[in-house]
């Protein structure tokens, strides 16, 4: 009997030891975003395997049709979310963002940015820009507006896709862009606009598969979007039509929410996303111009897009004192 006692003590004794193996598992890191960004094709698969090869940790992306929607769902949640980071957020919606108080500082060392402005935001780090157009195809369209009184001006049947600017960086982006442009006026221009939109999409996806299905003859995207056809697909057909009086900026953005347990390991991601490898992977998935210069340098492509000067970007807490007013101006016309 004696043997078989001590059999069981060992395996008690090894079970116990073991036991400090099970608390220590592998953290986990999730990250909501929208659905472009963890996509296959997306920034997402790269940066989730560079950043586990050294962190030690699983990435886990939940994506959401746009990165507003995302917020949305972080505030639906609170302190319950599963949610560590929020990754998507741009330099019109972080107003709302920080109006949550669901966000903590990031604390951590940012480098010098190659973006528009300074940067001195303390909860959000920038990991991306780029500045809104409409798409168009140069196989069905000869000579593009070049104002929005040039779109205007076309026949109705000339027809466009925008986002929704409750659910959409985008289609915010464009309430923005209008706003910057015409001030008080900004209502006349959606008036204007109003024949010819074909259709609101919740999501800029929905919006550009359209557009190249043929059912709209232009989208609202980026100034960048064109770099994807050129450098993926080595097709120059579609453009970003240049407005001379500017382009409205945008500057993507991620941040850490106080509810996450994980917040060192969601400030060395933050710190990741900015190094030159992270911003590397960003250009040629999430077709955007990186923060910093990225290893390896930009793809000639990009030399290639439209200049958007005047880059426009109005005062953070103007856009968010008025955003719902100005959303409400532009549905008031498009009804």
């Amino acid at each position: 009997m004696v043997p078989m006692i001590k059999s069981s003590l060992c395996a008690v004794a090894i079970g116990a030891l073991a036991l400090p193996a099970v608390a220590q598992a592998t953290p986990t890191l999730t990250i909501y975003t929208y659905d472009a960004f963890a996509a296959d094709w997306g920034p997402g698969p790269g940066l989730k395997e560079g950043f586990e090869a050294q962190c030690g940790c699983t990435v886990n992306f939940v994506s959401a049709e746009d990165s507003i929607s995302a917020l949305r769902r972080v505030q639906l949640e609170g302190e319950a979310t599963d949610a560590d980071i929020v990754l998507g957020l741009d330099t019109a919606t972080i107003g709302e963002g920080l109006a949550t108080g669901l966000f903590t500082e990031h604390g951590i060392d940012l480098p010098d940015f190659d973006i528009p402005l300074e940067w001195t935001d303390e909860v959000f780090v920038p990991f991306d820009y780029g500045y809104f157009a409409f798409v168009y195809d140069t196989e069905a369209l000869d000579t593009p507006p070049a104002s929005f009184e040039d779109l205007i001006a076309l026949p109705e049947d000339f027809q466009i896709v925008i986002q929704d600017p409750r659910s959409s960086t985008p289609g915010l982006g464009l309430i923005l862009w209008v706003k910057a442009l015409y001030g008080d006026d900004a209502a006349e221009i959606w008036q204007g606009l109003a024949p010819h939109v074909l259709t609101v999409t919740s999501g800029w996806s929905e919006s550009y598969d359209l557009f190249l299905s043929g059912e709209a003859d232009m989208v609202l995207s980026y100034t960048t979007s064109p770099a994807y056809h050129v450098i993926a697909e080595d097709e120059d057909r579609y453009q970003a039509a240049r407005f001379d009086a500017g382009h409205y900026t945008q500057i993507e953005v991620a941040g850490i929410l106080a509810s996450s347990p994980e917040q060192e390991l969601a400030r060395e991601f933050l710190a990741y996303l900015v190094t030159p490898g992270a911003q590397a992977i960003l250009p040629e998935t999430n077709w955007m111009y990186p923060v910093l210069e990225p290893a390896g340098g930009l793809n000639p492509g990009f030399e290639a897009m439209i200049d958007p000067e005047p880059a426009l970007l109005l005062d953070a807490d103007e856009v968010t004192a008025n955003t719902r007013v100005w959303i409400n101006e532009a549905f008031a016309a498009l009804q």
